[in-house]
């Protein structure tokens, strides 16, 4: 039985290019929910998986942020602005095991498996005028922080990433003290207003997902990353998770898509991109 309307999350109305072929929503051969920051890359992949696979014709897939997806598989759908998204998905995609186990605990999924890695760098303006050399860096005073915001899945291992750089004094100076002071200006969704901050120059640096850079300089923007080293980045930690829906549609397309991504094609694909090939 649906749930009332009332229930059912809601897409934000400025969300739509997360939405993929919404023609194909009712009749799709594949459904995916794929973890948000994987956007650039989906185009290439699933046009090698359709080579591979050219009987999964009609692909409705979305790259919302996996908490949002969650709450949609939950409730057994979203609105979008006067319509709504009642679709549950063949697969689901995102970096928490948090959300893999509610959903496994809630009967969702059997089980689920790392598929790739990501990391995390300081995107700066390419001239990097305030001089960014390194996590520390961001505690100065003069300098301007995009900082993601409490809701965005990053947030966590950034903050892990400061710890580890800083301990509490650098964690409490970034995210307390300097938010007083208006120079660490939060996001809500962090890959797109960090770009676009640091090119109209309001701040002078963001921690970002690698992938990130590579997009914005993909789109032409004069920006590039300061590494914080293989310790600091996080990627031993960041970790990229898939599962197959119990209730999903099209369980033998799932299945394929599934084997596809840990493929040698699929990792390159990812590992063009920027991310951390599993």
């Amino acid at each position: 039985m649906e749930k009332p309307t009332a229930d059912l999350p809601e897409i934000p109305p400025d969300r739509g290019d997360d939405l993929h072929n919404l023609e194909y929503l009712r009749d799709a051969d594949l459904v995916l929910f794929m973890a948000g920051n994987q956007f650039m890359v989906m185009a290439d992949l699933l046009a090698a998986f359709q080579e591979e696979h050219p009987e999964v014709r009609r692909i409705f897939y979305e790259t919302l942020p996996p908490g949002l997806e969650l709450r949609q598989i939950l409730a057994g759908g979203a609105k979008f602005g006067d319509r709504e998204i009642r679709v549950t998905p063949d697969v689901y995609t995102a970096v928490s095991v948090e959300a893999m186990k509610e959903l496994a605990a809630k009967g969702f999924v059997d089980d689920h498996f790392v598929y790739l890695h990501n990391r995390i760098v300081l995107m700066v303006p390419e001239e990097n005028r305030a001089n960014i050399r390194s996590v520390n860096d961001l505690a100065r005073e003069d300098v301007r922080v995009s900082q993601p915001g409490p809701l965005e899945d990053i947030t966590r291992y950034i903050v892990e990433m400061y710890r580890e750089a800083g301990g509490e004094p650098l964690v409490r100076r970034i995210m307390e003290e300097k938010r007083a002071a208006g120079t660490t200006i939060l996001t809500v969704v962090h890959h797109r207003e960090t770009p676009l901050r640091i090119k109209k120059g309001t701040v002078d640096v963001g921690p970002v997902w690698a992938t990130e850079v590579y997009q914005a300089r993909r789109e032409g923007l004069r920006v590039t990353a300061v590494e914080p080293g293989e310790q600091l980045d996080q990627r031993h930690k960041v970790n990229y998770y898939i599962a197959k829906l119990k209730n999903g549609r099209n369980p033998g397309n799932a299945g394929k898509f599934l084997e596809f991504i840990k493929s040698r094609t699929a990792q390159e694909i990812y590992r063009r991109y920027g991310f951390v090939p599993h």
